[in-house]
């Protein structure tokens, strides 16, 4: 940082130029059938699609300085859909014309879904005017999407709309990038294709890797093996792999209010660092914990960003995935934010979503989890939606203990699995509707009916487990019975490991 300082004092007028890539969720959920089955083909193409998001972020900044003959350290930040550039004043037109070419082909290869915007102000005044000022042009871009187009060259906003062909671009994303990129060293980028980055090809060129490097890419590429290891895993591998119910599933995060965190900083000094030290995380910490026994044979990442993240992979990984991010982040906020005041940017919300069989489309339980994650986001923050229910996090842990306990009376004391569907029905509000409210019932007719499912042996242990299993399900109140979320969580839990 000291020495962008330095750079920008010797130049003579410098502009800032911020750039932002639209509609990429509708582009990845976008596409013909073969994207949406449950081939492997289409796992490559999501995969794919979202690589190609992903990289353009970071390609494209550094491929713009470099056509300019300018220093990498100009780039201010990367990632997450959006990049941040400090240019010389007189860079101005050449920037422009190179954006707007990349533009087109990005138009082109996505159909129309995706758009490359960006705003150009003078690096002059406070931050927050500076700020305002590029937000500003990039919402009048994104309203009034022709009105810049109508200033090119030729009359661009009437140029004949020529998309590439949905065969040659779905081979392009599954292929080169799909099934090429997470093997690849290096990602390179040519002007005779502004808007394609392709594997270890370009005029210009990066490494790409896990760790942070000031000349590297930094990126999280972790893929499952298949059983051969000579591929990634389907998501039909990954669901044979799961512990009890063979199912797979899609786990989605993204942290809580971080573009408000990102607003109130007081400088592009603090901006900088912090949007770089959120995307390290994500990167890093996720392609560790990926790489970790319990997990690298179950899990894929599909991207990593500035502020989110998905992942699929085997159902009970998924959640053991999902609280170690949750733990690592709750740690990262506190060591790197405690000079920040406010909850924002400092907790994190996820969903997961499970294939309902396992021949199901990958990019259907995306969407799904998608639509989770706003429930649960729309609730409350800092939670996971799991297994139908909203969960605080510290929740989760006392669900992961229930289902613990719930699982040892099926092995350890041959419990019929009926039960848990026994246990089930207390959450079903037509059972006791005419008890009072959802989910509340009578103390002594919950312990009357919990009794004659968990009847029979009066071995200590059982005991023990059972008085446990009340505990942990109602809470400790005698004159009401109010069910726990977390208790739902847990039998549905338990269902899934005991099932095969």
């Amino acid at each position: 940082m000291r020495i962008l300082k330095t750079l920008l004092v010797r130049m003579s007028e410098q502009i800032l130029l911020q750039g932002k890539i639209l509609g990429t969720e509708d582009f990845l959920l976008a596409g013909p059938a073969e994207a949406r089955s449950g081939r492997s083909a289409g796992e490559d193409l999501l995969a794919g699609r979202s690589q190609w998001i992903t990289l353009l972020c970071e390609a494209l900044p550094r491929a713009l300085l470099a056509e300019l003959g300018l220093a990498r350290i100009l780039l201010g930040s990367s990632g997450g859909g959006q990049f941040l550039v400090v240019l010389p004043g007189e860079t101005r037109q050449a920037a422009e014309d190179f954006l707007v070419a990349a533009a087109r082909q990005i138009a082109d290869l996505s159909s129309g879904y995706v758009s490359l915007v960006w705003g150009v102000t003078d690096n002059l005044g406070d931050w927050a005017v500076i700020r305002k000022r590029l937000n500003e042009e990039l919402q009048g871009k994104r309203n009034a999407p022709l009105a810049a187009a109508q200033t090119e060259p030729g009359g661009a906003a009437f140029r004949p709309f020529t998309p590439v062909s949905s065969a040659e671009a779905d081979a392009y994303f599954a292929r080169e990038l799909g099934a090429k990129v997470r093997g690849a060293a290096r990602i390179g980028w040519s002007p005779e294709a502004p808007g394609k980055v392709a594997p270890e090809e370009g005029k210009h060129s990066w490494p790409l890797s896990s760790n942070l490097s000031p000349e590297s890419i930094m990126v999280a590429r972790h893929a499952a093996p298949s059983d051969d290891g000579k591929s990634a895993a389907t998501v039909q591998t990954l669901a044979r792999r799961a512990q009890g119910r063979s199912i797979w599933g899609v786990l989605r995060g993204d942290v809580d209010d971080f573009r408000l965190r990102l607003r109130r900083v007081n400088s592009i000094e603090e901006h900088v660092p912090l949007s770089v030290l959120f995307k390290q995380f994500f990167a890093g910490e996720l392609e560790v914990l990926c790489s970790l026994p319990e997990f690298w044979r179950k899990v894929s990442i599909l991207y990593t960003g500035g502020d989110d993240f998905a992942v699929y992979g085997s159902w009970d990984a998924l959640i053991g995935l999902a609280r170690e991010v949750q733990r690592l982040f709750h740690r990262f906020t506190e060591e790197n934010l405690k000079e920040y005041p406010g909850p924002e940017g400092k907790t994190i919300s996820m969903a997961i979503a499970l294939a309902p069989e396992m021949y199901y489309p990958l990019a259907a339980v995306y969407e799904e989890a998608g639509r989770n994650l706003d429930l649960a986001k729309s609730a409350d923050k800092d939670c996971i939606y799991l297994l139908g229910r909203v969960l605080e996090w510290r929740r989760l842990a006392d669900a992961a203990e229930l289902k613990d306990t719930v699982t040892r009376l099926v092995h350890d004391f041959r419990m019929s699995r009926q039960f848990l569907y026994q246990l089930r029905s207390f959450y079903r509000r037509e059972e006791y509707a005419d008890w009072g409210p959802a989910e509340t019932l009578g103390a002594w007719r919950f312990q009357r009916r919990f009794n004659r499912i968990l009847s029979g042996t009066r071995d200590r242990e059982f005991q023990k487990l059972r008085s446990h299993l009340i505990t942990e399900m109602v809470g400790r109140k005698s004159a009401e019975v109010k069910l726990r979320p977390a208790g739902l969580v847990a039998l549905e839990w338990a269902r899934l490991v005991t099932e095969v």
